[in-house]
């Protein structure tokens, strides 16, 4: 991941690969779980870096800014 855009499209296309939302884009997880990653501590790697922006954007109300990317899919 180099680019901030980057980091953002991946995003919606990663999925999430276990738990309750296995298969769900990791931009269509929903706040509550998402929460619970911040309490409990993200998974190492690329999978807990896409969590744990994921988290700052819900914390934010800042998800509209994937709506871009969406559109361009």
């Amino acid at each position: 991941m180099d680019t901030p855009t980057e980091h953002l499209s991946l995003l919606l296309i990663r999925d999430m690969p276990y738990g309750k939302y296995k298969g769900h884009k990791i931009a269509d997880l929903p706040g509550h779980y998402l929460a619970w990653f911040a309490r409990e501590g993200f998974p190492h790697g690329e999978l807990g870096q896409l969590l744990a922006l994921m988290v700052e954007l819900d914390h934010n109300a800042l998800r509209g800014l994937l709506d871009p990317l969406r559109r361009g899919r």
